[in-house]
């Protein structure tokens, strides 16, 4: 484990030319990121000479600190998983995945597709012993702080087991980066009552229910934001379901918002006045502080960018991965599993 009061390197390795913008965001990005963190290390993997050219924009070079490994293809985000795996084994993805293989990086961050990512870091890095399926986990803002939430898209079908599993890891997740020893665990679900859900769902209670997780019960989709649960588990269909109506009623909102205030010269004036309240809660609400999702469950650290994240965004998705190699997120999954695991068997 790497503590923060150590002098080692943090080495993260960047699928640079991943997302909707390639370099033109990730190089940026990887250099606010080495300006502010001195513990950190990074890999920028893709076209050298698209790379060199970005550098060059922003007037840095390589150093001791900062290095390119070249790849000669990339995963676009029409590529099947199939098609990224086996026939871009040199894509930028793989290459960064790769390196985490190696234990040349300890961390691995990529924009690129979503299914090709957790595809070939399946097949690359492998599951932890105890897990079945990885799952995405990503933070969402709430009323009272921010509330993970898993799985987003991953596992379209999950059994009840695979339901424990992601709240174990979770429940590890934020007990190391958020510092909660005892994290509150909810089950996503149609209704607060027992009798609601499906099979699954409610077979999942029963395992939670007698597990040493501090599980709370069911939540329904409007605790997800009021703060109910530090954790909430749901399968991915659900849950990239949810992830994306959240994203689409917040562009709502500020469509709206942006409409009024347009309306007359009156809105535009209250608009000015209003200005610093917007801006704070333009802060408070801004996705881009939340880049970043976890594919929990691998024997590797992984994290997904959203395709579309800006230099800012992407940085945050590097300082999660940061956050998670120093906390040595995989092991504390794997003993913690391996703990419940084995007291199930001899109750």
């Amino acid at each position: 484990m790497i503590n923060d009061t150590t002098a080692e390197q943090i080495i993260i390795a960047l699928d640079a030319m991943g997302g909707d913008h390639g370099p033109t965001v990730t190089v940026p990005a990887a250099l606010h990121i080495l300006s502010r963190h001195s513990d950190i290390s990074l890999i920028l993997v893709g076209n050298q000479q698209q790379i060199e050219t970005e550098l060059h924009k922003h007037h840095a070079t390589t150093s001791d600190r900062l290095r390119i490994q070249p790849s000669s293809q990339v995963v676009t985000m029409e590529d099947l998983p199939s098609q990224a795996l086996r026939g871009k084994k040199d894509s930028s993805m793989r290459v960064a995945i790769n390196l985490v293989k190696q234990a040349t990086a300890h961390a691995c961050v990529s924009a690129g597709n979503t299914g090709a990512l957790m595809a070939t870091a399946r097949f690359v890095l492998k599951t932890l012993p105890g897990i079945d399926r990885p799952a995405i986990c990503t933070v969402l803002p709430t009323i009272t702080g921010h509330v993970h939430v898993l799985d987003l898209g991953a596992n379209i079908d999950s059994s009840a087991e695979n339901l424990f599993e992601f709240a174990v890891m979770a429940a590890v997740l934020v007990s190391a980066v958020d510092n909660n020893p005892r994290p509150t665990v909810g089950l996503l679900n149609i209704g607060a009552e027992e009798i609601k859900g499906n099979e699954q769902v409610k077979q999942a209670a029963q395992l939670l229910q007698s597990s040493d997780l501090n599980y709370i019960g069911f939540v329904e989709g409007d605790g997800i934001y009021l703060g109910h649960a530090d954790v909430i588990v749901c399968d991915g269909f659900v849950g990239n379901v949810m992830l994306k109506t959240t994203e689409g009623v917040a562009q709502l909102i500020a469509h709206f918002m942006k409409e009024e205030f347009q309306r007359s010269w009156l809105k535009k004036l209250s608009a000015l006045i209003a200005m610093p309240v917007l801006q704070a809660l333009r802060k408070r609400v801004d996705p881009r502080a939340y880049n970043g999702a976890s594919l929990l469950g691998l024997q590797g650290i992984v994290i997904k960018s959203h395709g579309s994240a800006d230099s800012y965004a992407f940085g945050k998705a590097i300082l999660e991965a940061r956050n998670e190699v120093i906390k040595n997120v995989p092991a504390q999954i794997k003993t913690l599993l391996h703990e419940m695991l084995l007291k199930r068997k001899t109750v």
